[in-house]
């Protein structure tokens, strides 16, 4: 029972004390939770409320089904900006279609990582190495951070194919226009959460920040936003290029539905056998040709859009004491107007002739739906599946990462005993089902998580209440947050983010090694220079690391051993120490399997014709974990040539699994139980005597230790006796 529930074990010795920390870290995490929730659902593309939808559900199960106690599940900032770069394609950003596809994702990506849970394969998110990880995190968030700058600005422009395109917009927008109530909200929403956390951590920031720029919206009147007849627009230029703009996206909508239509017929003829091949090729042309006309009137409603939404007005009372708008520029001197900037609002659809929207304040949450989301089974095809399967395997690796990385962080200070493949049954539950309350997808929040450890959370059962209390401000609140300015949403989502820009962990890749430091970087160039296309950078940086990883593999690094002054064999080469012409040590430092057993072979041979008096090879397998087929018959060949060449061949330090491979394959028996060692000390001493016999060799520095200096230092050794020999 407590494989199946976990949260079983929560009540093992659960006392009053430890509901009363539950019940204040599960609030405390709510109180973040809400407004942070609606912030990165509109990163991800969807309405604000569904944030809160998110938020549902999917920490409440997380923490049923999952291992981690203190683990904080819901929105996050990654994930969210991950799903809008896979669904963008697909469908325009909040509109029904793209809204199901979310939905879809999310019961994908749940899918996927329960699958592995029960598989017992959470080894696998081992293939996103963290260099590549980190590239990507540092990459993500600034993309991120980038992307809220038009909301705080108070601009709108529509998004290119680079998000660095998009951000170059989003400044010429600004210096064309910037709307300076708007600016000084989020400005004023980023000073109150920075101020507020360095003063205490534990004070809920964000909740002050939502609060505080709320009440001033309401009370100041910050959504100034009005619906008038395209009459009252006095410029026949502006008029002129609204029934353009409304004739063009009128035409792009006809030819979206044919598009579908024709899409339909295509998928029936692909699927008929005795499909006519004339009238597949036909349908084949026309939704190119369809797809063509689009592009080309989407570009002209690009350019169109771009232009109305350059208008500045002013409200000008007539004679007659109509109000009308006119171009700031064109404005009548002398009439009496409000002295406001007004723009207009164009979105994606047909402007009404009979409601313009026109707007002179900031943008707000606006209206959000009272009530628990509807409970519902996703609705979806095995297209719309396969077509998200990619972009739902990238998120369950990228999430549940997140995920297990913060809970291991908190593990480690509370001393819990993690199950990474529990966790994944635990995330992919939450996504499973939290799709059927109209989620997308979710994963462990690192700040929430934080402030969860913080103030004392001890159960899983936390993350149950703050749930609730998601669902209370669903019932009863919903009213409350209409007022919220969007820049306060920009500013947290600013916020939260900042915290993921790490100049330090470049430096560490590189001080690791510079092969990793590299990774990271061309990661990062990829996933800055490919956004929004984020996946590209994260395959680009998963291909850099699996062929470091071959080529290492290939090519292992091999050691030609000698004697230091401590008595132990070390590197020859890193410590500049002699090596003896006739007795050869060689450490090989990888698992001797077919990518690798030609490269051995070559390196004993060439060990053969560099050293012409060498009379006996000593292979050191310390660092031989495994071998397969191709490497034992390499190995044996090798022994046959070396031997061949008048050589001999001993070998030490040969572990357990690969001795018992050589018993099977008969190989022990042509190795000799004579030439096999426990350690290269024994060996050394039972041939040098046979391997220097005649030999002119004054001084062999595997019995008589010279002074050495590590390779790039200063200094040396001194001379030492070598007992052991």
């Amino acid at each position: 029972m407590n494989r199946i529930f976990p949260f079983l074990r929560w009540f093992t010795d659960y006392r009053k004390a430890t509901f009363r920390a539950d019940l204040v870290s599960g609030v405390t995490v709510a109180l973040v939770l809400i407004p942070q929730s609606m912030a990165y659902a509109q990163l991800a593309g969807l309405p604000p409320y569904f944030g809160l939808y998110a938020s549902f559900l999917p920490p409440m199960v997380a923490a049923l089904f999952g291992s981690s106690r203190q683990l904080a599940t819901g929105p996050v900032a990654v994930v969210s900006l991950m799903t809008a770069a896979s669904l963008e394609p697909l469908a325009t950003a909040g509109s029904p279609g793209y809204i199901a596809y979310a939905i879809v994702l999310a019961l994908t990506v749940g899918l996927f990582q329960f699958a592995l849970g029960l598989l017992r394969m959470g080894m696998v998110v081992n293939f996103l190495s963290h260099p590549v990880v980190n590239g990507f995190t540092n990459a993500a968030a600034i993309i991120i951070a980038t992307s809220q700058l038009s909301k705080l600005f108070g601009v709108e422009v529509d998004k290119a194919d680079h998000h660095y395109e998009t951000v170059a917009r989003v400044i010429v927008a600004a210096c064309h226009y910037t709307h300076w109530p708007t600016l000084a909200m989020g400005v004023l929403a980023l000073a109150i959460m920075y101020v507020l956390k360095r003063l205490n951590p534990k004070i809920p920031y964000v909740l002050v920040a939502v609060v505080v720029t709320t009440a001033i919206s309401w009370a100041t009147g910050f959504e100034k936003k009005q619906q008038v007849p395209l009459s009252s627009i006095a410029s026949k230029e502006v008029r002129d290029l609204i029934c353009s703009f409304n004739d063009l996206t009128t035409k792009v909508e006809e030819l979206a539905t044919e598009r579908t239509e024709i899409n339909g017929r295509l998928n029936g003829l692909q699927n008929d056998p005795n499909r006519d091949s004339l009238a597949y090729l036909h349908e084949g042309y026309e939704l190119a040709a369809t797809n063509v006309k689009i592009d080309k009137l989407k570009e002209l409603v690009c350019a169109y859009r771009k232009r109305l939404r350059s208008f500045l007005l002013q409200a000008v009372v007539e004679k007659d004491g109509s109000v009308r708008f006119h171009l700031v520029a064109g404005a009548i001197v002398g009439e009496s107007n409000d002295g406001r900037t007004w723009r207009l609002e164009v979105n994606n659809g047909v402007i009404d002739d009979d409601s313009v929207t026109v707007k002179s304040g900031g943008a707000v949450v606006g209206s959000i739906p009272r009530g628990l989301p509807t409970l519902a089974v996703p609705k979806f095809g095995v297209h719309e599946f396969l077509t998200l399967l990619p972009s739902a395997v990238i998120i369950s690796f990228l999430g549940f990462m997140e995920a297990i990385s913060i809970a291991k962080a908190m593990a480690a200070r509370t001393g819990q005993v993690l199950d990474p493949n529990q966790e994944l049954i635990g995330q992919g539950l939450a996504n499973i089902l939290g799709s059927v309350g109209q989620s997308y997808p979710t994963s462990g929040s690192f700040s929430r998580s934080a402030v969860n450890l913080q103030s004392g959370a001890q159960t899983g059962l936390s993350s149950v209440i703050s749930s609730a209390a998601v669902a209370v401000t669903l019932l009863l609140f919903t009213p409350l947050l209409y007022y919220l300015p969007q820049a306060t949403l920009a500013a947290i989502i600013t916020m939260a983010v900042i915290g993921l820009v790490s100049v330090s962990s470049f430096i560490q890749s590189w001080r690791t090694h510079r092969v990793d430091g590299a990774i990271q970087l061309i990661s990062f160039i990829c996933t800055l220079g490919f956004a929004p296309h984020l996946d590209r950078g994260i395959m680009i940086g998963v291909v850099l690391s699996l062929g470091v990883y071959v080529f290492r593999g290939v090519k292992p690094h091999v050691a030609h051993l000698s004697l230091h002054p401590d008595g132990s064999f070390r590197d020859a080469k890193y410590w500049r120490l002699r090596e003896c012409k006739h007795l050869s040590v060689i450490r090989f430092d990888a698992s001797l399997f077919f990518a690798n057993a030609s490269y051995f072979e070559e390196l004993v041979n060439e060990r053969i014709k560099t050293l012409p008096e060498l009379r006996h090879i000593l292979l050191v397998a310390n660092g031989i974990n495994d071998m397969d087929a191709s490497g034992e018959d390499v190995l044996a060949l090798t022994i046959d040539n070396v031997r061949a060449a008048g050589v001999g061949f001993s070998m030490s330090g040969t572990k357990e699994s690969v001795l018992a491979l050589m018993k099977r394959t008969h190989l022990y028996e042509k190795v000799g139980e004579k030439n096999m060692f426990p350690t290269e000390v024994a060996a050394v001493a039972a041939f040098w005597d046979a391997a220097h016999k005649g030999s002119d060799e004054a001084r062999c520095p595997l019995m008589e230790v010279c002074p050495v200096t590590p390779c790039g230092e200063e200094g040396g050794g001194r001379n030492v006796g070598n007992p052991g020999v």
